[in-house]
């Protein structure tokens, strides 16, 4: 244990017999300066024991969702073996290994005179009830968003970092739970009947800070984050991109398009309706999303500026110029789309999802901290207007009825084809928020459109946390912001254009107060946010 604390504390895990003698000599300074009790706290403190987590307190807290001086015998036992392969043995992924190799540590300490019988079957018979095991831990919880944010601190302080830290995040546990709450409450419902049986979902600032992050159902059985790692086809959400390029062209919402049979090579584009409607403005093309005119506009503002004002807004990945693009045929991330849409909701500036508000070490030294650097403007005032005008639209009259949250609510549904993946995203000025539905396995599901199950999630997940904040409209046709600014990419200036008043310096929560700005009826195992939320939000 010595030699593996000496390893942990000061050494790099490389198997050289360099490392090997060093290795040794730290061991023999340890053991002449420290008692074998504090060489066994400092080794419990630093040990990675699986899912991210370093340390048994750690560990207790990620598996059992409480500080190791709370835990019972069996979850202590459950963590001692834990050392012998993290990986292997960790509760979350391996509970049938788990609870062995915890049934083995029992019995080891029994022979040598700890433990008596009684006690060991007690402990045992613990190990298979999975809610005094697993109490606390919420099924998926936080672990996705704390998987999320080490990523983050190695790429901030790279991986050869020895020192204990404390990372302030973004994420406000009121609304990650109501994030969860409608996860699990929707697809309790509706995951057999549809053949629906993954979600996810992410919540973001309009300057990009995490405050919620869902990655599935369930993060013991599933550890892969749907929000940052699935690549799904987003459908009809990809039309953001289109219209957007669209209004840049001199397209307005009142421009008129026929909606009609059309044909591009081999391939013939359908509407989900079956049957066509003839002459409809782009906005309520947009709001029913009628496919033929998406393609239209595609086909006549050009692929390449599609596919540019995707890249623009943050969309990372190859995206092939073929006619069904303007339907969604490429591949995107739940966090990349959400973050696309948050474009609008900032007024047209700038954003980059961030989870990390600072890191420091346990003395108070600061490693990190997030400032909002110069953003760029990337949609002009009257742009972000008119397509606020129809993304509303698309909540009042079209396919996103669903989502009305007894406020003025932006948003756009997805479907991919053969019902695989189900999306909807949607904003109010202070937040946006994305939402899929699918199966891990792209099996179709029963029908499931953006505007039923992820409409819904979306709903139940806005509506509780939303309560207590300020009603704020969105810029819209009526209300432009920000015209008259010049954009690089519309005008022959070589430089991009900052946002007008530079960074932004508000919270971007700064609109709330205390009042109950909706009565809506509220969901079952929803969590309102208590006044020192609020207080303490606005404070920052």
């Amino acid at each position: 244990i010595t030699q593996q604390l000496a390893k942990n504390a000061f050494l790099s895990p490389d198997r050289t017999l360099k490392r090997k003698i060093q290795e040794a000599i730290l061991a023999l300074e340890l053991e002449n300066r420290f008692s074998k009790k504090d060489i066994l706290a400092m080794y419990l403190n630093r040990v990675y024991m699986g899912a991210s987590s370093y340390g048994v307190d750690a560990a207790s807290k990620r598996y059992f969702g409480k500080p190791v001086q709370e835990i019972t015998l069996t979850e202590s036992a459950m963590l001692v073996g834990l050392l012998k392969a993290p990986t292997r043995y960790t509760p979350t992924t391996n509970p049938e290994r788990s609870e062995k190799r915890a049934t083995q540590v029992l019995l080891n300490m029994m022979d040598a005179g700890y433990l008596n019988q009684k006690e060991v079957d007690k402990a045992k018979k613990a190990l298979g009830d999975e809610d005094a095991v697993y109490r606390d831990s919420g099924g998926f919880g936080l672990f996705y968003f704390n998987d999320y944010v080490m990523g983050q601190v190695v790429e901030l302080l790279g991986s050869d970092n020895k020192q204990d830290i404390v990372v302030e995040t973004t994420l406000l546990p009121e609304v990650q739970r109501n994030g969860e709450a409608a996860v699990s409450n929707v697809l309790a419902k509706k995951a057999e009947e549809m053949n629906a049986h993954q979600a996810a979902l992410v919540s973001m600032a309009n300057d990009g800070a995490i405050r919620a992050m869902v990655g599935g159902r369930n993060y013991r059985t599933s550890q892969f984050n749907r929000v940052t790692q699935a690549l799904r086809q987003p459908g009809s959400a990809f039309k953001l991109f289109v219209f957007l390029a669209g209004l840049e062209s001199g397209y307005t919402p009142e421009s008129e398009m026929e909606d009609k049979p059309i044909t591009i090579g081999k391939w013939k584009p359908k509407d989900y309706a079956g049957h066509y409607k003839g002459m409809m403005t782009l906005r309520s093309a947009f709001a029913e999303s009628i496919n033929s005119i998406a393609v239209q506009l595609s086909e006549a503002v050009g692929r390449n500026k599609v596919i540019a004002m995707a890249q623009r807004l943050g969309i990372t990945e190859t995206i092939d110029p073929n006619p069904s693009l303007a339907l969604g045929s490429t591949e995107v991330t739940l966090l990349e789309l959400t973050k696309a849409y948050a474009h609008l909701a900032s007024g047209g500036r700038e954003v980059q999802p961030y989870a990390i508000r600072r890191i420091e070490t346990k003395e108070g030294k600061k490693l990190y901290q997030h400032t909002n650097r110069e953003l760029l403007q990337l949609l002009s005032g009257d742009t972000v207007a008119m397509m606020n005008n129809m993304l509303m639209a698309v909540t009042t009259s079209g396919t996103g009825r669903g989502a009305l949250i007894g406020r003025p609510v932006a948003g756009k549904t997805g479907t991919a084809s053969d019902y695989r993946d189900a999306w909807f995203v949607g904003y109010v000025p202070q937040l946006v928020t994305g939402v899929w539905v699918g199966n891990d396995d792209t099996a179709p599901m029963k029908k499931v459109t953006g505007g039923a199950l992820p409409a819904s999630i979306f709903k139940q997940f806005m509506t509780p946390t939303l309560k207590g904040v300020e009603v704020a409209e969105l810029p819209s046709l009526s209300s432009p912001s920000g015209s008259g600014i010049t954009l690089p990419w519309t005008s022959s200036t070589p430089s991009a254009t900052p946002a007008a008043g530079g960074p932004a310096q508000q919270s971007p929560f700064a609109a709330l107060d205390g009042e109950n700005a909706n009565d809506n009826e509220e969901p079952a195992q929803q969590y309102e946010l208590p006044q020192s939320f609020w207080d303490k939000l606005l404070g920052e």
